[in-house]
């Protein structure tokens, strides 16, 4: 999964476009005590050689690793029959100290997240990361230095929001989830939405035999899907990554997974022409959109917080890229393909993603 301080990668992906639809609305003032996040999606796993696809990138090849088992768009491309997450209290963004730094987030309780609960002694910590005050490429000028069109297509930049219209206050976009306890950017570039995209590559795990794996419990067959441990936390995610200014979601679903899980930087030509056709026939298979919408990511603050789009790609016979050696790549220490199980902790939301693959693929959760 990408970091938000790399500027992203141009990628590709043969003539699609997925149209994703579903929103999610704002925090309702009137339900929100009680509302508690729904957990959205299944899981998957298995071995795929990490690849760059058509661009060369300056990446390093990261050893192989395994992730343990637990026991305790867009039209064409998707379907859309995606699950949408209940607009609840975010907790994950309300982390106290803020990643990456020592600065302790105001304490915000869950009866003072919503901005509509009026609370005259919320004083937030300003924050926001030495390597987004650089100005690099990927990251806003402060407020004031320029003119965002919020809410809306500004040049190449998408501020619009998955849930909808966001509120400006004093110049600066409002988290749609409510407070977080920290304004400014964090370690995100822009100011309001920043768009990330996450492939869930999935596959049925067999035995020796090629006979699908059952649970002993739940008696229903085990997925597996492609996990990335992250460097920054150390956390097993999806291999996704932020959209670039002006790409397709689509391409973005293609590329970070190459660039995540694929790292072709020691593959062949005969091998890079593999892996171009494997993971072009995957991607351009039909995708089950899982989400779309604002993630509980522990990044967020008052005024930039990450919205993605989930969509999984699954590979029902295993003879596609279930078949290619998985190598890290990017921001991945390891990569592996890991049994889908309720009991295998993940970063932000990436648990509740895979719950909903679990339950659109009839598998074990």
């Amino acid at each position: 999964m990408r970091s938000v301080n790399k500027q992203p990668q141009s990628s590709w992906l043969p003539g699609r476009v997925i149209d994703l639809v579903s929103n999610v609305n704002f925090l309702d003032t009137a339900s929100f005590w009680g509302v508690v996040m729904k957990q959205l999606l299944g899981n998957w796993t298995r071995s795929v050689h990490i690849a760059l696809t058509l661009v060369t990138l300056p990446f390093n090849v990261r050893a192989s690793g395994f992730c343990k088992s637990f026991n305790t768009g867009i039209s064409s491309v998707c379907t859309l029959s995606s699950a949408s997450m209940p607009s609840a209290a975010h907790i994950k963004a309300r982390c106290t100290v803020y990643p990456g730094s020592d600065k302790q987030r105001f304490p915000v309780p869950d009866d003072k997240v919503n901005w509509a609960t009026v609370w005259p002694d919320y004083s937030p910590v300003n924050y926001t990361a030495p390597t987004v005050l650089q100005k690099p490429a990927w990251a806003d000028p402060d407020i004031g230095s320029f003119c965002p069109r919020f809410n809306a297509l500004d040049g190449s930049v998408d501020r619009q929001s998955h849930e909808g219209d966001y509120s400006i206050q004093d110049g600066h976009p409002l988290n749609p989830r409510g407070r977080t306890g920290l304004n400014g950017r964090g370690l995100l570039g822009r100011w309001g939405p920043n768009h990330a995209a996450d492939p869930i590559v999935t596959r049925w795990k067999r035995d020796s035999e090629g006979k699908r794996v059952s649970h002993d419990v739940t008696k229903r067959p085990v997925l597996q899907f492609v996990s990335i441990k992250r460097k920054d936390c150390g956390e097993w995610a999806i291999p996704g990554g932020m959209v670039d200014p002006g790409e397709l979601v689509s391409l973005t679903l293609q590329r970070e997974f190459t660039e995540e899980a694929l790292n072709s930087l020691q593959a062949s030509p005969q091998e890079l022409k593999e892996l171009h056709e494997r993971i072009s026939k995957l991607f351009s298979s039909s995708g089950f959109q899982v989400y779309k919408g604002y993630v509980d990511d522990p990044r967020n603050t008052d005024n930039s917080w990450m919205e993605t789009v989930a969509v999984n790609f699954h590979d029902e016979t295993g003879n596609s890229v279930s078949e290619l050696p998985l190598q890290a790549g990017d921001d991945a220490g390891q990569v592996s393909w890991c049994d889908v199980d309720s009991a295998q902790p993940l970063y932000a939301s990436h648990s509740h993603f895979l719950q909903t693959v679990a339950e659109e693929r009839q598998a074990h959760w």
